[in-house]
């Protein structure tokens, strides 16, 4: 169908075209500042995932072979927002990147829901401390998506689920999983260990300790409620974390490797611990 809303882009200078060209991803966090920002989602399948899920297009920057391509369905679904359309080249030289997903939609962020509402009715969840690596965050979310967690919440030391990077490698499931990030009034870890136990939560942090049991350990897999504590690269948990939550846990290693990168160890563990707890950790 004839497209009504599209603006072929000549003057790559277009003050509507800053949200994709020059503010980085900060900034684009606090744009509405005090009132949620926006994100760029990356590819007509991860921001109709996005669309799917509730959150309102603003922009979208579009390859001009991809209007009538791939990216036509997801277009034909934000109603009459600006199209903003050029040649490779000209999106290249904006971007500062070659778009090799043929398309990039600007949205707006929602309130972050509160650490109980993304809780409830969950029977796994998994709890990210400082984790900075955008990479990993959206792999975390993948595998949590597919691996029977109920939901993801984040310490204010995490990167963001929403940064460009996080959910492209995420496949934008970060719009399919309950999230959150702890607030100043529920901090991590305490008083957020408080609030969880409240809710009926067990908590199992993932650390190489003499305390530390296997992850298919019977008294942990019998728990009805349990949140899953992976920490940063590196240098893993806190030590307080580990001290304060109910259990240590470890995956068995072979050939003198001692860990695993924390998105790969989150898969196994998620794989292990969310077994027989019904359709996505619920």
């Amino acid at each position: 169908m004839p497209y009504t809303n599209v603006i072929h882009v000549t003057d790559l200078q277009l003050p509507e075209l800053e949200l994709y060209s020059r503010f980085s991803e900060n900034q684009l966090l606090h744009y509405y500042e005090p009132a949620p920002g926006i994100f760029i989602a990356e590819s007509p399948i991860v921001a109709g995932r996005a669309l799917d899920a509730g959150y309102d297009p603003i922009s979208v920057l579009v390859e001009e072979g991809e209007l009538h391509g791939s990216s036509a369905a997801f277009i034909n679904r934000c109603g009459d927002i600006p199209v903003y359309t050029a040649s490779m080249e000209v999106l290249t030289q904006i971007t500062g990147f070659a778009l090799t997903r043929g398309l990039l939609c600007a949205m707006r962020r929602r309130h972050l829901p509160s650490v109980a509402d993304v809780c409830s009715g969950a029977k796994r969840i998994a709890i990210l401390e400082n984790i900075v690596n955008p990479t990993n965050i959206g792999a975390i979310f993948r595998s949590a998506a597919a691996l029977n967690m109920g939901a993801v919440l984040l310490t204010s030391g995490c990167s963001d689920p929403l940064y460009r990077r996080a959910v492209r490698v995420s496949m934008g499931t970060v719009f399919q999983i309950p999230w959150t990030i702890f607030d100043r009034n529920h901090a991590w870890p305490h008083p957020a260990m408080e609030q969880l136990d409240k809710l009926g939560f067990k908590t199992a942090a993932m650390a190489l300790t003499d305390q530390s049991v296997c992850i298919d350990d019977p008294s942990i897999l019998a728990e009805e409620k349990l949140a899953i504590v992976l920490g940063t690269e590196g240098d893993g948990l806190a030590r307080n974390t580990i001290s304060d939550c109910d259990y240590t846990i470890r995956i068995p290693m072979a050939h003198g490797v001692d860990s695993l990168n924390v998105a790969a160890a989150s898969a196994v563990a998620f794989w292990q611990l969310g077994k027989n707890t019904g359709k996505a950790g619920q």
